[in-house]
């Protein structure tokens, strides 16, 4: 287990970390909301592993952080018009639009019944984390039913060795989580979080 300064240190926490990923390891990484913990999301071992540290089930898959809009586009069967216009609206940012996945990509993030969560977080060390290894399933860096991450030594005291890489970007700047979205036929606002649901209405009904 290391614990690597990643705003002074970028290239070296880049390495550690997809270093750990390439192992199927989990590491830990700052967010625009709370900490977040990260696996490969196309090694079903690997998210196993994420949902286990937590102490959580697959009936609560894992979102999936990209580092743009075309990234969201190589993950998801169909993005609609509305997706689209949220996650122009509010990415990078704090919204989780939950999306049909492409089945050809033949991943296993849990009981998603064919759709994937998807977010660009507005964190530019995140986001060129991602541009770097790809996307990540990532959730809270917490346990289930305790408080999410806002620091590094947070995240540590409750996963502890179970992480193999912690970076370490300070004080989270949000302390929030997402906002989380399915845009189907009709949108359902999952959880109200950093975003206020009447924004993503709003803007899901062109207004």
């Amino acid at each position: 287990m290391s614990v690597i300064e990643c705003r002074t240190n970028e290239e070296q926490a880049i390495s550690a970390a997809r270093d750990a990923i390439s192992r199927g390891e989990l590491i830990v990484l700052p967010t625009d909301t709370v900490y977040g913990v990260g696996a490969d999301p196309f090694s079903v071992a690997a998210v196993n592993t994420l949902l286990t540290a937590k102490g959580r089930g697959r009936e609560k898959p894992s979102p999936v952080l990209v580092a743009s809009l075309d990234d969201a586009r190589r993950l998801a069967a169909v993005i609609t018009p509305q997706a689209q216009a949220l996650m122009e609206a509010f990415w990078p940012g704090a919204l989780t639009v939950v999306v049909p996945a492409r089945p050809e990509i033949g991943w296993d993030l849990g009981e998603t019944n064919g759709t994937v969560a998807l977010r660009m977080p507005d964190d530019a060390f995140a986001r060129k984390l991602l541009t770097e290894l790809g996307p990540l399933a990532v959730s809270s860096a917490n346990l289930t039913g305790h408080a999410p991450a806002l620091t590094v030594a947070d995240a540590q005291r409750q996963l502890g060795s179970r992480v193999a890489v912690y970076l370490d970007g300070g004080q989270s700047r949000g302390g929030e989580p997402s906002t989380v979205v399915i845009v189907g036929e009709t949108l359902t606002v999952v959880r109200e979080g950093a975003i206020a649901a009447d924004a993503v209405v709003g803007v899901a009904a062109g207004n």
